[in-house]
C-alpha cells in the first residue's frame, strides 16, 4: 500500500471522527476532500469518488450548493464511462437537479437538459421523471402536488434524510419567495 493510500485512509478515518463524534462537518468536508485528492494521485478513482460524494452530500447541507452540484456532476460523468457504474449516474444526476432547484428552478432544467444529453437513458428514469413534475408543480406553486409528487416516489424509493432535508429546503424557499421563477 503506498504512502498516498495510507494518508487518504487516515484523513477519511478523520473525517468519520468530525462527521459522526463531533458533527462538525466543515472538517469532514476538507478531510474528505484531501482523502479524495490522495486517492485520486494512486489512481484509486472509486475511492476517491466515495470521498467526493461525502464532501457534496456536506456540502449541499451546508448550503455550498455550486460545489455540491460540481461534485455530483463531475461523479456522474465518471460513472458513465464504466458499465458498472453507469447506473449510479442517474442517482447523482438527481441529487445535482435537487441542488440546483435550491438555487433556482432555470439551472434546474438546463442542467437535467444536460444531463439527457450526456445520458441519453436519464430520460426514461423515475429520478428524471421526480425532478422534471416537482419543476412542474413549483412553477405552478402547486404545493400539494410537489408533496404527492415526493409521497409517490418516496413509496418506491425510500428517501434519506439528506434528500428529505433538500425537498423541504426546495418546498420551504417557494413558500417564502411565491414569485421566485
Amino acid at each position: 500500500m503506498g504512502r498516498f493510500t495510507m494518508a487518504a485512509k487516515h484523513h477519511q478515518s478523520i473525517a468519520e471522527i468530525y462527521e459522526n463524534d463531533e458533527l462538525d462537518l466543515e472538517r469532514a468536508v476538507q478531510h474528505y476532500e484531501q482523502a479524495a485528492d490522495y486517492f485520486r494521485g494512486e489512481e484509486s478513482n472509486s475511492s476517491a469518488n466515495k470521498c467526493l460524494l461525502k464532501v457534496a452530500q456536506y456540502a449541499a447541507l451546508l448550503e455550498k450548493y455550486e460545489k455540491a452540484i460540481q461534485i455530483y456532476e463531475q461523479v456522474a460523468a465518471s460513472s458513465l464511462e464504466s458499465s458498472l457504474l453507469k447506473y449510479s449516474a442517474k442517482e447523482y444526476f438527481l441529487r445535482a437537479a435537487l441542488c440546483h432547484l435550491c438555487v433556482d428552478i432555470l439551472n434546474a432544467q438546463h442542467a437535467i437538459e444536460r444531463y439527457q444529453e450526456q445520458c441519453p437513458a436519464f430520460q426514461d428514469a423515475r429520478e428524471y421523471k421526480l425532478i422534471k413534475t416537482l419543476i412542474e408543480h413549483l412553477e405552478e406553486q402547486n404545493m400539494e402536488g410537489f408533496t404527492e409528487a415526493v409521497k409517490d416516489y418516496d413509496s418506491i424509493s425510500r428517501l434519506d434524510q439528506w434528500y428529505t432535508t433538500m425537498l423541504l429546503r426546495i418546498k420551504k424557499q417557494i413558500n417564502d419567495n411565491p414569485d421566485l421563477r
